[in-house]
């Protein structure tokens, strides 16, 4: 069990019905709002100490809510493949794969942007990912709760999973051609790594590579920008079609 403090990531969960109970001491008006709406939603609700919902909730603004661990209201899928053969005659569909993306801030503002952008799926790599799912529920402010994402083994066998299903792949890279320049209509996997870049047999498995056009003086963008920048121009690509 894990205690979301975030007034943002609380509501989503209560929201989707992820919650287990409302802890709340001497709440304000946002935090009694909070409560209110898990009354609503049939939360249980339980009193506690100032000091008790500190042990147990460092950083909380008068009010916690407890959740299980990796909390979702999305669609739950056993695998990239069972997702796969989910879409049907689905021919507009956008996942996005994370190789060694392990800092929980930058995989909740991910996912954000992936519930903002209407993201069907994210996989990410098992045991090598961000694993702190309070952090990322709040880094989130809750889309945890709404976007479809699951662990795989191997991020290799994924992607061919998603090619077998008609899915073109594209890798971000500071190197790659200008997103706006490729054509991201229908079935597209987006692939971004972490700290190091794309792994070598990640890369390999690639159709071409994607860039976000930059002029600085670094090196490139943090990984949560760049899934933002590269997600949005798949929407726009894609227009009223999704």
């Amino acid at each position: 069990m894990i205690y979301l403090t975030g007034f943002h990531a609380i509501e989503e969960a209560l929201k989707s019905g992820t919650g287990i109970a409302v802890l709340s001491a001497k709440p304000g008006p946002r935090a009694g709002g909070l409560v209110k709406l898990a009354a609503a939603r049939r939360i249980r609700v339980d009193r506690v100490g100032s000091a008790e919902l500190d042990r147990l909730a460092p950083g909380n603004r008068g009010v916690a809510l407890a959740v299980n661990e990796g909390p979702s209201a999305a669609p739950e899928y056993a695998s990239t493949k069972e997702f796969a053969a989910s879409l049907g005659e689905k021919q507009n569909a956008l996942v996005l794969l994370l190789d060694e993306v392990t800092d929980p801030h930058n995989y909740g503002a991910i996912l954000r942007s992936c519930d903002q952008f209407g993201v069907d799926l994210v996989v990410s790599r098992k045991r090598r990912s961000a694993a702190h799912a309070a952090v990322i529920m709040q880094t989130s402010s809750g889309a945890a709760a709404w976007v479809p994402h699951l662990e795989e083994p191997n991020l290799v066998r994924a992607v061919e999973a998603l090619k077998e299903s008609g899915f073109w792949i594209y890798g971000a890279d500071a190197r790659g051609e200008a997103v706006y320049r490729v054509d991201l209509a229908g079935r597209i996997a987006l692939i971004l790594g972490g700290e190091a870049g794309l792994s070598r047999l990640l890369r390999e498995t690639c159709d071409g590579l994607v860039a976000a056009p930059t002029s600085g003086r670094i090196d490139s963008l943090n990984v949560s920008v760049a899934a933002g920048i590269l997600l949005y121009e798949a929407t726009r690509q894609r227009g009223s079609s999704r």
